[in-house]
C-alpha cells in the first residue's frame, strides 16, 4: 500500500541520496520516470553517481543534456524518481528549477545539470494481506563505474554544490 509521507525527504532518504556512501551504492539502478510530450511515461534509468540530495527539498541531477529525459524535464519540469531497495520503497515526486546546464569537463560526454525540487514522497510497503511479501534485491548493473572515470569526475564536480541560472 502507497502513503504519502510529505513534500519533503526524510532524513534517512536524505543521507541514502547524498553520496557520502557512493562507493558501496555504485551498481544499483533508480527508475526515473518524465513525462513525454504525448504525456506517456518515459522512462529511464539513474544512478547513484548521477543524483545527489543537497538537503530534504532539493536534488542534482546529471545526466544526457540532449536525452528525451532532459528534454522532458526542460519542457514539462516534472518527474519521479523511483528508489526500489531491499528495506525502501520510495516515489520521489519531483519539479525542475532549471537545466539543463553545462557541466565542465562533461562536454564530451553531452553531460547537463538539473537542479530539482522535491514536490511529494511516497513510500510503499506491503498490506497485512499479501503476506509479508518484500523487495528481496535492487536493480544492479554491471560493470559499475569506477569514480576515477572522466565522466564520472565531471558528473560529481557537477554534483558537488546545488546551482542555478541567476
Amino acid at each position: 500500500m502507497t502513503r504519502e509521507v510529505g513534500s519533503a525527504l526524510s532524513p534517512a532518504l536524505v543521507e541514502r541520496l547524498s553520496q557520502r556512501e557512493l562507493p558501496k551504492r555504485l551498481g544499483v539502478g533508480l527508475p526515473f520516470v518524465t513525462l513525454d510530450a504525448g504525456g506517456h511515461s518515459h522512462p529511464m534509468l539513474v544512478s547513484y553517481l548521477e543524483l545527489r540530495a543537497y538537503d530534504a527539498g532539493s536534488l542534482g541531477l546529471v545526466i544526457r543534456a540532449d536525452s528525451g529525459s532532459a528534454r522532458n524535464l526542460a519542457e514539462r519540469a516534472v518527474g519521479t524518481l523511483s528508489i526500489i531497495e531491499p528495506g525502501t520503497v520510495t516515489y520521489v515526486k519531483i519539479r525542475a528549477l532549471d537545466g539543463p546546464l553545462p557541466v565542465v569537463g562533461g562536454e564530451k560526454y553531452g553531460l547537463g545539470f538539473f537542479l530539482l525540487e522535491v514536490v511529494q514522497v511516497l513510500e510503499d510497503a506491503a498490506g497485512e494481506w499479501e503476506g509479508g511479501a518484500r523487495i528481496t534485491g535492487a536493480i544492479r548493473y554491471e560493470p559499475a563505474p569506477t569514480l576515477d572515470e572522466p565522466w564520472a569526475r565531471a558528473t560529481l564536480a557537477a554534483l558537488a554544490a546545488p546551482r542555478a541560472r541567476a
